[in-house]
């Protein structure tokens, strides 16, 4: 067998060689970073989302106005909606479904 001797680099070739070296070191560690950038964010999401779960039950007694009856509930997304009949008028209660803190009021009346 014949052995193939490759020819010595030439200093232009050397520095060649050196930056793509270089450059595939940068690649290497922005993909690595990223990585694990993501990696972060998803266990950070999974710890979140495990506390919730867990959480204790909420009791939470609300009063409403007097002679006031409760015409319809709902949830909409992340809010528990209340529709109340007060004396003729409406009135629309909002609450944080998770924490059940008052989250807005809405109310509606007739024009004279």
């Amino acid at each position: 067998m014949t052995e193939t001797v490759a020819p010595e680099q030439t200093p232009e070739q050397a520095a060649l060689f050196a930056r793509v070296r270089r450059m595939m070191l940068i690649a290497s560690l922005t993909t690595a970073l990223a990585v694990t950038a993501v990696l972060i964010a998803v266990g950070y999401r999974l710890f979140r989302s495990e506390g919730s779960v867990t959480a204790a039950a909420t009791d939470v007694t609300a009063s409403l106005p007097k002679g006031a009856r409760i015409v319809s509930t709902d949830v909409a997304g992340d809010r528990l909606v209340v529709t109340l009949d007060v004396g003729g008028t409406t009135e629309i209660l909002t609450f944080d479904a998770r924490t059940l803190k008052p989250a807005g009021r809405l109310k509606f009346v007739s024009e004279p």
